[in-house]
């Protein structure tokens, strides 16, 4: 491969030769005892770039995928080679999802024909999702349109179905993966998490049109955690917390609408294992962080939660945003002040308020001024309707 780089050919500037002892004439040695230094000129190298290079890539970047998609799947000899190098495509440039997705799914409707070809398809996106921690997520995306978009259903079963039997396989031997060897956790601690991804990325229609979940992916989180919690390995807690953070609104939304109250059994959970597991401190601090990231309702903010006005009792941070004003003798004042009130009505009765003119007879009105003699006056109806009710809003404030 060229390292992108044409060489031209060096050209250096000659050296000027030392003088000769024969041109030494009698006068200069006469003229000082002592040999003056000769300065030599340093070799000037020209550049080596050149304009008809050819592109430049990285040594780990491969465009063949790009250049065999281009041309469609004819230059890729199997199945698994052409849904393996976009997988690879996608974990390097995820950004490319949307514009490529659609013609990924074109192709494979005209190359899964067979039940043996779709199991293979399923089997490469789970392999990539479960093994590459950074796919798990486009990996449930590409899963969701592969299940809309493929249109070979098979009597053993649609993408979809084949996909949920995959990840049942793995189900099964939660309790031993979680006991088991660190390797053995690891993979399963990806597992996990690819189907906490499905869980909120999957999408079945209704007949009727509407859009919901996979009740199936709830049952099975709610045992994968159970199973992380029966065995309280660090590893295996720190699973736990993720799963938490990515599904744990949306699962305690779920839970409620059926009368469930499997999250206040979680948290239960995670407080026993706080007190009683000989986790690691860190590990500790971060179930208690989540436990109090749930206290606050994951985090979201609601509109419709009851609106309370705050004051200087309820609210310590209600003086903070209050401007500061100045008295006639220059001292600073603000809202926080015992006597904020006598001297902000002081402040207003000021007939200096707002002068013409500073003290130095410097004119503030614009007067003679073209540029400022242009301005419109007047206010755009809106930010006058704003500013009416910024100034009653104050005075109502002010009164209080």
């Amino acid at each position: 491969m060229s390292d992108g780089f044409d060489r031209a050919p060096e050209q250096t500037r000659p050296l000027r030769a030392p003088p000769s002892s024969q041109d030494n004439s009698p006068q200069q040695n006469s003229e000082s005892t002592m040999a003056k230094p000769q300065v030599v000129a340093a070799p000037v190298l020209m550049s080596k770039l050149s304009v008809n290079a050819p592109e430049f890539y990285p040594s780990s970047y491969s465009s063949n995928y790009t250049e065999s998609y281009e041309d469609g799947c004819e230059d890729y000899p199997t199945l698994s080679e052409y849904v393996q190098d976009f997988l690879n495509h996608l974990t390097e440039q995820p950004g490319s999802f949307e514009t490529e997705i659609e013609q990924f799914a074109e192709t494979l409707n005209g190359w899964v024909t067979t039940d043996d070809a779709l199991q293979e398809l399923v089997e490469l996106i789970y392999q990539q999702a479960t093994s590459i921690p950074n796919f798990s997520y486009m990996g449930a995306r590409l899963c969701n349109y592969l299940s809309h978009h493929l249109t070979i259903s098979p009597q053993s079963g649609n993408f979809r179905q084949l996909l949920l039997q995959r990840c049942r396989t793995e189900y099964e031997v939660k309790d031993q993966a979680a006991k088991g060897d660190e390797v053995t956790r690891k993979r399963f601690h990806a597992f996990v998490l690819f189907l906490g991804e499905l869980y909120l990325n999957l999408e079945i229609k209704g007949t009727n049109g509407q859009v919901t979940r996979a009740d199936i992916l709830q049952v099975g989180l709610r045992e994968l955690l159970n199973a992380l919690f029966s065995n309280p390995m660090d590893d295996n807690l720190i699973c736990a917390v993720k799963l938490l953070k990515l599904t744990g609104s949306v699962l305690e939304d779920a839970w409620k609408e059926k009368g469930k109250t499997d999250m206040e059994e979680v948290i239960q959970r995670i407080e026993n294992v706080v007190l009683d597991a000989n986790c690691s401190r860190d590990v500790k601090q971060m179930l208690l962080k989540l436990v109090e990231l749930r206290s606050s309702n994951w985090g979201r903010v609601h509109a419709t939660s009851t609106y309370r006005e705050a004051t200087p009792e309820n609210d310590p941070n209600y003086f903070m945003n209050e401007p500061t004003f100045y008295t006639s003798d220059g001292v600073p004042f603000t809202a926080a002040d015992p006597d904020y009130q006598e001297k902000y009505q002081e402040l207003l009765e000021r007939e200096d308020f707002f002068p013409d003119y500073e003290e130095n007879g410097t004119d503030l009105s614009g007067a003679g001024d073209p540029y400022l003699d242009d301005i419109d006056d007047e206010m755009d109806p809106e930010i006058e309707e704003a500013y009416e009710k910024f100034c009653l809003e104050s005075e109502r404030k002010r009164k209080q």
